[in-house]
């Protein structure tokens, strides 16, 4: 993450900040990639319109994801904004910080299970970060299509066994996808005919759960 390879934040990155005092013109906070290091939130800017009351939008202590305004090196001085956040910024901003910190685990999980120095698993970590956007990414690849996706980076055995080993434990996200399938048999039978097609799709589905609800004839619902 960007924090890894600048002191100060770039202007219009989004950060997360904790907020550690409040006053009458705003919120005073730091920012928890880049050591602690001191922003300003306005009043004008922690929320839309005209905030009557700061405390009931910010309280110290509490997270928030920021945008960078205003970086002064010399001063030091970074001024932030909630208001100009969307939503979808805020999840992926979140997203991403918890890959991150995820990431951090499983490195020093593969450090200690494969006895790896420092400067080893420095390397593991440029090598990852040439190809992945996060550790987090890397170790889903393999454990969704082998370690063979790890084949360029030329490392030790050792090293691809234990991170092959730390990845199939990873829990792979998953989604989900339904919709209504309507089915009509016009044979003396039918309905039986539907019912062991629909219990037949259960059956066969290994590595999905598949649900079926029956809605009325002729529609079923139908999940993954």
């Amino acid at each position: 993450m960007t924090a890894e390879l600048h002191e100060m934040p770039e202007e219009g990155e989004i950060v997360i900040a904790t907020i550690t005092k409040i006053g009458d013109h705003g919120a005073y906070v730091s920012l928890d990639e880049y050591n602690n290091v001191q922003g300003f939130l306005h009043v004008s800017e922690i929320a839309p319109g005209w905030v009557r009351n700061i405390h009931k939008y910010v309280k110290e202590g509490e997270k928030k994801v920021a945008i960078v305004k205003r970086v002064r090196e010399g001063r030091e001085e970074i001024d932030l904004s909630l208001k100009q956040i969307s939503k979808d910024q805020q999840k992926k901003k979140i997203r991403d910080v918890k890959r991150f910190e995820k990431g951090k685990g499983i490195i020093k999980n593969i450090q200690e299970k494969a006895g790896l120095s420092d400067k080893e698993i420095d390397k593991l970590e440029d090598d990852i970060f040439s190809k992945y956007n996060s550790v987090y990414d890397a170790v889903v690849d393999i454990a969704t299509n082998g370690i063979n996706v790890f084949g360029d980076f030329k490392l030790q055995k050792k090293i691809l066994e234990v991170v092959e080993q730390v990845s199939t434990k990873i829990r792979l996200p998953s989604v989900g996808i339904g919709g209504v399938l309507e089915l009509t048999d016009y044979s003396s039978n039918g309905i039986e005919n539907i019912k062991k097609t629909l219990q037949s799709a259960e059956k066969k589905s290994q590595n999905s759960e598949v649900k079926i609800l029956y809605l009325g004839v002729p529609k079923y619902q139908i999940s993954v």
